[in-house]
């Protein structure tokens, strides 16, 4: 009788091992991670997914709209967002944030700053550069005229999903509207494909960009527009006359994912790139010419000892 009931006892004792066991693992339901358009968030999207799966995780890539994805984060659509950059999706992130829903899973060690800027070696072009106040100058823009432009310097924006019309309107409040026109890109893609094309052309170009990003090794420079402060752009009932913050590079995550999957969720939290490293990310890309996907996996390879710490 005693043997029967240590027998059955162990045999329970088993079961709630194995219970707590499969509790406490991760789900089988797949990781959403969003692909956009710019090449640091596709690699980091997965290099991200490729942690995950190393840790047992599936995962899926959905194309997902920059704006939009924080309401389908928070609604549960997609698990995560890698890249939330303060000035162009702050206000996006902290719309979906405050409904609920969605949490705020901290910041990457590197600082974000979006805006206007040009090649260092355009600056000869517009002397004063990079003081916005060099834009007035007549003798400045003509050098930026471009076939499409109607005879005013050519500023290229990123896609108009990025801001909207937040540089258009920048340029009209400045007083810069008789001698410069925005035009927007149809993709990160050609913006460079503008960078190389001047360059081999010899004539100036202003286009958006920002940091981090391949171009931080390559020599690009911001232009020193009216320092940013809080409410003064349009859309928060200002005269939109100012540049861009200094900003986070937020991560978000869907409510549930620390009950679904907490070891990626805590791996997550702890995730943090730097400027250098993200900007290596693109470039792989953007100069080496490789895949998403391969990039990715070189990144992984050739950095263990940075993730790995995080799985722990």
């Amino acid at each position: 009788m005693r043997k029967l009931i240590s027998l059955l006892s162990a045999i329970v004792i088993s079961f709630l091992s194995f219970t707590g066991i499969a509790l406490s693992a991760d789900s089988k339901k797949p990781i959403v991670i969003p692909t956009h358009n710019w090449s640091s968030q596709v690699v980091m999207a997965y290099v991200i997914g490729g942690i995950f799966k190393e840790m047992g995780n599936n995962v899926e890539y959905v194309p997902a709209d920059t704006q939009a994805v924080y309401e389908s984060i928070r609604i549960g659509d997609v698990t995560i967002s890698h890249e939330v950059w303060e000035s162009a999706f702050g206000k996006s992130f902290t719309t979906a944030l405050d409904k609920g829903g969605l949490l705020d899973w901290g910041d990457h060690e590197a600082r974000t700053l979006e805006d206007m800027g040009y090649p260092n070696w355009v600056a000869k072009l517009c002397p004063g550069l990079p003081d916005w106040n060099a834009l007035k100058n007549k003798d400045c823009a003509k050098n930026f005229v471009t076939p499409d432009s109607g005879g005013k310097g050519r500023m290229l924006e990123g896609p108009q999903t990025w801001h909207g019309d937040l540089i258009p309107q920048r340029i009209e409040a400045l007083g810069l509207g008789d001698l410069w026109t925005v035009k927007f890109a149809g993709s990160a893609d050609a913006l460079w494909a503008e960078l190389k094309a001047a360059k081999k052309e010899g004539r100036g170009t202003i286009i958006f960009n920002w940091t981090p990003n391949f171009t931080d090794g390559a020599g690009f420079t911001f232009i020193d527009f009216p320092p940013y402060t809080a409410g003064c752009r349009p859309e928060d009932g200002g005269d939109g006359k100012c540049g861009s913050p200094d900003g986070y590079l937020k991560k978000a995550v869907n409510a549930d994912f620390p009950k679904t999957h907490p070891k990626a969720a805590a791996m997550f939290k702890k995730l943090s790139f730097s400027t250098g490293q993200i900007g290596a990310m693109a470039s792989l890309v953007d100069l080496d010419g490789m895949t998403h996907e391969d990039a990715a996996k070189k990144w992984l390879k050739d950095n263990k000892k940075v993730w790995k710490k995080w799985t722990k």
